[in-house]
C-alpha cells in the first residue's frame, strides 16, 4: 500500500514537473491596466515594464525590490528612459528582499492607489509562483493578469522553481 501511494505520488510529481516546464506563461498583448507591477531579479524584465508604460499600457508601474541604493535617475539614465516618466509614474519598491516580500509590498502599493487592474511581469518560469503569492494578499476583486517575460531557464532552474511552486501550495492549502 505504501509503495502505490509512492509510486503515485512520484508519477503526479514527473507530470507535474511536465507541464511546469512545457507550458510555462507567455507575454501578454498590450491590453491596458490601472498599474504594472515588475519584479526585480531577472533581465528584461524592467524594460518590459517600461515599454508597456511609454505605450500607455498602464497609469503607473512599481519596480518591485529594487537596491535601497539606487536612484530613480540611474535606472532612467540605464533603461534611457525620460526622468520625467519617473518621475511621475513609476515608483521603487525597496521593501522586498524575495517573492513573499514582493506581494506584500505590491498588495500595500495597490492598495493605496486603490488600483483594480494590475499586470504582473517577471520570468515566465517565475511567473506562477510570483503570482500565486501575489494571489494571497491581494483582494479578491483586484483582476491580475500575467506577462511574463521569455526566458531559457535551465533544467535546475525549473526543478527549485518547480519545488518552491509545490511547496507554497501546500502551504497556502494549510493555510499557513
Amino acid at each position: 500500500m505504501i509503495v502505490r501511494i509512492a509510486s503515485f505520488g512520484l508519477i503526479a510529481w514527473i507530470l507535474g514537473f511536465a507541464w511546469f516546464g512545457a507550458f510555462l506563461p507567455q507575454p501578454l498583448d498590450g491590453r491596458t491596466t490601472d498599474a504594472i507591477v515588475v519584479l526585480t531579479g531577472g533581465g528584461g524584465r524592467i524594460d518590459r515594464g517600461l515599454a508597456l508604460l511609454k505605450g500607455n499600457a498602464a497609469k503607473r508601474m512599481l519596480i518591485s525590490g529594487v537596491d535601497r541604493s539606487v536612484r530613480p535617475v540611474e535606472l532612467a539614465e540605464r533603461y534611457k528612459t525620460p526622468m520625467r516618466l519617473f518621475d511621475c509614474c513609476v515608483t521603487l519598491g525597496r521593501e522586498a528582499i524575495d517573492t513573499r516580500s514582493n506581494a506584500l509590498e505590491t498588495a500595500r502599493w495597490l492598495k493605496r492607489r486603490d488600483f483594480r487592474t494590475v499586470r504582473l511581469i517577471t520570468t515566465d518560469w517565475h511567473m506562477r509562483r510570483a503570482a500565486l503569492e501575489l494571489r494571497q494578499v491581494l483582494p479578491r476583486d483586484v483582476i491580475l493578469v500575467y506577462d511574463a517575460v521569455p526566458s531559457r531557464p535551465s533544467l535546475t532552474m525549473l526543478f527549485k522553481e518547480y519545488n518552491k511552486y509545490l511547496l507554497r501550495r501546500v502551504v497556502a492549502l494549510i493555510g499557513i
